[in-house]
């Protein structure tokens, strides 16, 4: 909760607090990334972004992981009259990898971070993504949009967890127990090819994303429900009232 004299300066005179935060320098948190595809991913950003043209920007990869996720998500609200969009789909999320990938390698090789807008923008726009590609499962009919908007909320929660950890700890935590983004992405573009041959499982009762929607949706709240306890713990313990 802030102190009552922040909320003075806040309100009389709020150009204190943005001359304060000018002159104040932002620490960029550590980045905690232990996922199963982290080292070689590291390896071919970096080459990538060493090789990339000097007209090409961050700011431009950022737009283009944000297009294609948003046409990942359109792609599966398409593949509801024509199957083949799910092909399409895995496309779509190979350049989302891409640009939401090697936007902040190409930053940081070439000595150009922008940490606050950065990590603003790569995360604003990381949810109005997640949203467009939710958003598409949910109109697919592969996907109950139950489990869709389960989640959607799952992952913004998971999201608002990291965040606020980031926030506390000083710690930006990329992935949970050794599965991030990459991760997802590769599991999605399997499940699009297995969707694509046998969309039904289990002698055709239950719908193949179903099943594997419930089973992420499972091990996401368990993951949100293990972190947050865990967080909460070790700030209890570090803040603790003598």
């Amino acid at each position: 909760m802030a102190s009552p004299m922040i909320d003075f300066c806040e309100q009389s005179n709020p150009s204190v607090l943005t001359e304060v935060r000018r002159v104040k320098r932002f620490e960029n948190a550590p980045r905690i990334h232990n996922a199963l595809t982290s080292n070689p991913e590291k390896r071919a950003l970096m080459w990538m972004a060493e090789r990339t043209s000097r007209r090409i920007s961050s700011d431009h990869l950022t737009v283009l992981g944000f297009a294609a996720q948003v046409m990942a998500g359109v792609s599966y609200a398409l593949a509801a009259s024509n199957r083949y969009w799910l092909l399409a789909g895995i496309f779509f999320l190979g350049l989302n990898w891409l640009g939401d990938s090697l936007d902040g390698t190409l930053a940081r090789v070439r000595q150009q971070q922008r940490p606050r807008y950065g990590f603003y923008v790569d995360h604003i726009v990381d949810s109005f993504g997640g949203l467009a590609l939710m958003g598409g499962l949910a109109l697919s009919g592969y996907m109950h949009p139950y489990i869709a908007i389960g989640l959607l909320l799952a992952f913004l929660l998971l999201s608002i967890q990291s965040y606020l950890a980031t926030y506390t700890l000083g710690e930006f935590q990329l992935s949970f127990w050794s599965f991030g983004p990459t991760e997802l992405r590769i599991l999605l573009s399997i499940g699009n090819v297995a969707l694509f041959c046998h969309p039904m499982v289990f002698r055709g009762r239950f719908r193949l994303f179903d099943v594997g929607g419930a089973v992420g949706l499972i091990g996401m709240a368990v993951m949100l429900v293990f972190f947050t306890v865990r967080n909460t713990r070790r700030l209890y313990l570090e803040e603790r009232i003598r």
